[in-house]
């Protein structure tokens, strides 16, 4: 296939942890022949006998599992998908993928499957790809996960750099008030003192005649308590 190149096998330079001759690969459905599978930290690259190959770098790896069942593939093996196009899938896809997409992108996907001669290498097999995998994270994830807002140096601060944040008090607050602010501060106030107010006016419960004194902070209810007031009443249904 066109996409198949010549390039020097990976070695403990690239971080090579696993390697595994006699391996066949097959991608979507086509034997690519039998060679040798790399599993390096940098990528992971298979040739054949010839030195003709390919590499598929890690963030584009979405998905790779040991595949034992059968029924889907006659043969035991490492299964790996890749988000791309390759060989000659690529070149035939783009028309077709001009026409038929819209306003949304679909991500193009490959399925490679290596098989090697020795099916219990496959769990040495995986357990590296993981490894190196783990190596080489989503940046989408990181990103995620990182505040959009401005952030507080306090390192740069205490060193007189940058803009320092600005707390007022409450008294300095209103005196940087504009004219509408101030009014409708006043208007806010006026509505919570007549929510205020009003909880008091319940008939045969509390009056504001019945508050005399504040102690503490706490209000303090002189009324005399009316013996039987809620006693067996009779509530109309």
């Amino acid at each position: 296939m066109s996409f198949l190149r010549s390039f020097p096998p990976p070695g403990s330079a690239q971080g090579l942890r696993q390697q595994q001759p006699d391996t066949e690969a097959v991608l979507n459905g086509k034997d690519l022949g039998t060679g040798t599978l790399y599993i390096a930290e940098s990528r992971l690259s298979w040739l054949d006998g010839s030195g003709l190959g390919f590499s598929l770098e890690y963030p584009t790896i979405s998905l790779h599992a040991v595949s034992r069942d059968l029924n889907a593939y006659p043969r035991e093996h490492l299964y790996v998908m890749v988000n791309a196009k390759f060989g000659e899938e690529s070149k035939e896809s783009v028309a077709d993928e001009e026409e038929e997409e819209s306003d949304d992108d679909i991500e193009p996907i490959a399925e490679f499957r290596f098989v090697p001669s020795d099916k219990s290498a496959l769990e040495a097999l995986f357990t590296a790809m993981c490894e190196c995998q783990a190596l080489h994270p989503d940046p989408e994830d990181e990103d995620s996960d990182d505040y959009d807002g401005d952030e507080y140096d306090v390192e740069a601060h205490e060193q007189g750099q940058g803009d320092i944040p600005t707390f007022y008090t409450y008294e300095e607050g209103l005196s940087h008030l504009t004219a509408e602010g101030q009014a409708t501060l006043e208007r806010l106030e006026g509505m919570l003192s007549q929510s205020v107010s009003s909880q008091y006016n319940m008939a045969g419960v509390r009056t504001e005649d019945s508050i005399t004194d504040y102690e503490d902070g706490m209000e303090v209810d002189t009324t005399p308590t009316v013996a039987g007031q809620f006693e067996d009443a009779d509530v109309d249904h």
